[in-house]
């Protein structure tokens, strides 16, 4: 099967999907697409076990095999989908909640992953399912960031309070850098054997975080000087084209984080460029492509999350275990919430309810999912992937379709 037929596949059914959640299921759009691809795929397997020679999901799987779920993801369409989100964010609201951003998606990143490693360690043993303290630590750090693509997306149909809004984008477009960084070394203890130095932590942090930054910036201040003198508008969405990818491509080269290269470029571009450096028409041409590549991705991202049931059914999939991980998962991103809104509430005020909708919106998302799939393949990794799936499926499903219920609920109108 071609490159052509796959994307064709793809595109294909993810406009057969969205047709069908506009028509009958009515819920918002990537939510309905993970809802009717996984109903889908769940449909083939139980046709599958009741007739094994009718082979129905040959040619699903066979598209699933061809597509590498980690390397399409975290190598190529999250860095148009981070750059695409972080163009429509206010800069100057976002540095109004700088501390308990940083805060959150530092330290709650880190508590996060310890709250969550050791309860799963606990509970993996009780089940008479034992897993090593580091390999359940590797689970802890897929699985505490907040996907920026999943709360993004909900954005974009949920109606937040402007400052929570802010608080919960702002977190989850920037602690990816930190739990790449906290899932590569934990990674590498589980692999390796030994101690990590905090030499060493200290300079993965660097490399990835302070490099992706420095990245950024040095990418979007060229687009924005390109654009400065220019009133083209196609060449104008060419140029930020070319941003992305020659930035992404440069980062994962020199090892640094492709993701916050493309949060710093999308906000210097989306912010200073959008204000000095293009012309209304310009404006508009960008914002309009960039809003469509957004969605068209983001329909591509979700079908697949949906479908990649098909796949890991196939390798043991611990279904039960994964409903026994969402409340530790859950707990887990409470803890970090509360701690960090109790150090910066003197500072940075967020509304009556932030917690419970902080704790509720922050969703995962593909990329714990690219995460657990990128694992080398041993005894653990079955049990990992089948428990980060379920908590993605759960979290995407049930809290994206729950927190506008949960909005009205805790925090108080205006």
């Amino acid at each position: 099967m071609s490159l052509f037929e796959i994307g064709a596949f793809l595109i294909g059914l993810s406009a057969l999907f969205g047709l069908i959640n506009h028509k009958y299921v009515r819920v918002p759009h990537t939510i309905g697409l993970v809802l009717i691809a996984l109903a889908a795929s769940l449909m083939l397997l139980l046709i599958e076990s009741l007739v094994p020679a009718a082979n129905v999901d040959t040619l699903i799987v066979e598209v699933l095999g061809r597509i590498d779920f980690h390397e399409t993801l975290m190598h190529g369409m999250l860095s148009f989908l981070l750059f695409a989100g972080a163009l429509h964010v206010d800069l100057s609201a976002l540095r109004s909640r700088y501390r308990t951003i940083g805060l959150m998606a530092t330290a709650g990143t880190l508590l996060s992953t310890l709250v969550i490693g050791t309860c799963t360690w606990l509970l993996a043993g009780w089940a008479g399912h034992p897993i090593p303290f580091v390999w359940a630590l590797v689970f802890g750090a897929l699985i505490s960031p907040t996907d920026p693509v999943a709360v993004l997306a909900l954005f974009r149909t949920v109606p937040v309070p402007e400052s929570l809004k802010v608080t919960l984008a702002g977190e989850s477009l920037f602690n990816d850098g930190v739990g790449v960084v906290v899932f590569t070394v934990i990674v590498g203890v589980a692999v390796q054997g030994g101690e990590p130095s905090f030499l060493h932590i200290g300079e993965l942090f660097a490399v990835e975080v302070l490099g992706g930054i420095v990245l950024g910036l040095i990418a979007g201040y060229a687009g924005y000087r390109t654009m400065y003198h220019l009133d083209e508008p196609n060449l104008e969405v060419l140029i930020t084209l070319a941003v992305v990818m020659v930035c992404y491509a440069v980062a994962i080269r020199l090892e640094a984080s492709g993701p916050i290269a493309m949060v710093v470029a999308g906000l210097f571009i989306g912010n200073k460029g959008m204000e000095y450096a293009v012309s209304e028409r310009s404006r508009d041409y960008l914002e309009k492509f960039w809003m469509l590549l957004d969605e068209i991705l983001n329909s591509v991202l979700f079908l697949l999350i949906g479908l990649e049931v098909l796949i890991i059914a196939r390798s043991g999939f611990e279904y039960w275990m994964g409903l026994l991980a969402i409340p530790i998962a859950l707990s887990g991103r409470w803890l970090s919430v509360f701690l960090s809104r109790v150090a910066v509430r003197r500072w940075e005020a967020l509304p009556k309810g932030a917690v419970p909708v902080l704790t509720w919106g922050g969703l995962r998302g593909g990329i714990a999912v690219a995460l657990a799939l990128s694992l080398p393949a041993n005894e653990f990794r079955p049990f990992i992937l089948s428990i980060t799936y379920v908590v993605v499926l759960f979290s995407i499903i049930v809290q994206g379709l729950t927190v506008t219920r949960l909005i009205r609920r805790v925090v108080p109108t205006q």
